[in-house]
């Protein structure tokens, strides 16, 4: 199975010259560390910031310089500070080109679930609903199965939504899986090592497989 870092590094690999890119909470902020050499994109973060660089080394952390996590961060020349209402007119006006999130569960037509558990204290929602409401791309980060080994791919979220038939693709420890909406998930590539029957089983949601499916390359 793959590492946070292996996903992170492997959803770098779909970013394109020129994109706006938002990164959620979680894995997906790991995917600032891996962006290809002459791949220009700009990061955004939701909490009023244009021009995010990777993570910074001990000690030379700047508290100042948070993300939406409140992780600390690094900033690029160029970079753009701002409150929250431009942050969010530019994610409502679509021109974030790619959004990167985590989910606890996502459909097999796209839905995700990724911002609540019932009876456990959260935060907010902070600005997932706005993101998956208006991105032009969705790319889900996520473990392919719960700790207790349930699928989390399905074929219906048990969970509250987020947004609806609004996911693209998924990169899990096990695999990258596109959401096809009408057949539900299809297997494009599968973890170094892990078998199709192993995606299979553990997929609960409906799975296209078609010809070989590779392992991913990094």
């Amino acid at each position: 199975m793959l590492t946070k870092e292996q996903i992170a590094q492997r959803i770098a690999k779909e970013l394109k010259d020129g994109y706006y890119v938002n990164l959620g909470i979680g894995i997906p902020t790991l995917v600032a560390n891996y962006i290809p050499n002459g791949i220009n994109v700009v990061l955004q973060s939701e909490n009023g910031l244009l021009g995010i660089g990777p993570f910074p080394f001990e000690g030379e952390e700047d508290p100042d310089l948070i993300n939406a996590g409140k992780q600390t961060i690094t900033t690029i020349p160029g970079s753009a500070f701002f409150d929250s209402a431009l942050s969010f007119g530019m994610i409502r006006a679509g021109k974030v080109h790619l959004t990167v999130l985590g989910a606890m569960e996502v459909s097999d037509t796209g839905d995700i679930a990724n911002w609540k558990i019932p009876g456990k204290m959260v935060k907010g929602m902070g600005g997932a609903m706005d993101l998956v409401a208006s991105a032009k791309n969705i790319i889900v980060a996520m473990q392919h199965c719960s700790k207790d080994g349930q699928s989390k791919l399905l074929t219906e979220c048990t969970l509250p939504l987020t947004g609806i038939k609004c996911v693209k693709k998924i990169v899990s420890d096990l695999a990258v899986l596109e959401v096809t909406q009408n057949d539900g998930f299809r297997l494009l590539e599968r973890a170094p090592g892990v078998s199709v029957e192993e995606i299979k089983s553990k997929t609960q949601g409906r799975l296209v497989i078609e010809g070989n499916i590779p392992e991913m390359v990094f």
